[in-house]
């Protein structure tokens, strides 16, 4: 497949994993029971599968070993720990918040590390 359809796919994945993501946030900040609903637990995951899989895939078309890339994986290791407090492993309402927004914050960097290609992302320059 051609690495600018991944790219896309990959973009796309990403930008709907975090608007996923910020929603099913504010239900578990609101105690919302929405957040219960078998297809609200399903298609993130299905979408964060495509994600990772077309991030695989571009990481081998350029070499998965740039520091850029390295530095994407372990901010996702810390944004997947933030995700999982702030919906499931919170126990109050506020450490739901403050890991959600966290977790933004990160997720940001991860997207600043992409565009810049570079581990300092925003900071680079």
């Amino acid at each position: 497949m051609n690495y600018f359809v991944i790219k896309h796919i990959h973009m796309t994945a990403a930008g709907l994993s975090i608007l996923l993501f910020i929603l099913r946030a504010f239900w578990s900040v609101t105690e919302s029971p929405l957040l219960q609903k078998k297809l609200v637990k399903i298609v993130p995951h299905v979408i964060d599968t495509i994600l990772l899989v077309a991030a695989v895939a571009l990481a081998m078309m350029i070499g998965p070993y740039q520091p850029w890339i390295l530095t994407k994986v372990v901010l996702l290791v810390v944004y997947i720990g933030l995700g999982t407090v702030a919906i499931k492993r919170g126990k109050t309402p506020r450490q739901r918040l403050m890991a959600a927004v966290l977790a933004v914050l990160v997720y940001m960097y991860i997207l600043s590390v992409a565009l810049a290609h570079d581990p300092l992302g925003w900071f680079a320059g």
